[in-house]
């Protein structure tokens, strides 16, 4: 049995820069870390996205799913997605037996800056600029994102440098791999 972090915030606060420093660091210390990134997954789940209620259900889903498999088979997660229902958050919570929510935090206005100088890569383009469209779907401006109610991290990434996020997670995945070394894995029923 190993463990699970789940980095959750509005498109633009900081996410994927803080996983995979988080995940880089702790590859650099020994610890074999899966970083699973919603904006990668869903190239492979759903390539032309439609963002719609029973598509990102279904997507959120199962990206729970592999990270309960994963942690299994005794491989540490983290998770780099907006995950904006917080029953997603909270199916993992239920699910992954050691977990924790690290909840960022950013202002709009700032995570919309973010998101226009992000380099092109995995994450749809203009995510904001979208926001502005009939019938759009984007976390925290047409559809509500609910924040974490029992995050055992909450991070301003307005105020807080990447370097101090990137240290305060790494002492919650040590206390949690610390967990996890110490806790024995049962197979069946009650696993």
């Amino acid at each position: 049995m190993s463990w699970a972090i789940w980095i959750t915030g509005a498109p633009g606060c900081g996410k994927t820069t803080i996983a995979r420093a988080v995940a880089k660091e702790l590859a650099s210390r020994g610890i074999g870390v899966k970083l699973l990134e919603m904006d990668r997954l869903r190239q492979i789940l759903t390539p032309e996205p439609t963002y719609k209620t029973e598509e990102r259900e279904l997507v959120y889903r199962a990206l729970v799913l592999m990270a309960k498999l994963l942690t299994e088979a005794k491989v540490p997660v983290i998770i780099d997605a907006t995950g904006h229902r917080r029953a997603w958050r909270e199916l993992a919570r239920s699910l992954i037996p050691i977990f924790a929510e690290v909840q960022l935090t950013c202002p709009v206005e700032i995570c919309t800056k973010r998101e226009r100088a992000r380099p092109l890569g995995y994450a749809p383009p203009g995510v904001y600029t979208y926001a502005t469209r009939p019938g759009a779907t984007v976390p925290g401006v047409n559809v509500p994102y609910e924040v974490a109610v029992n995050a055992e991290l909450v991070i301003d990434t307005h105020t807080t440098r990447v370097s101090s996020a990137v240290q305060e997670i790494l002492y919650l995945a040590r206390r949690l791999h610390n967990l996890a070394l110490l806790r024995p894995y049962r197979v069946g029923p009650t696993g």
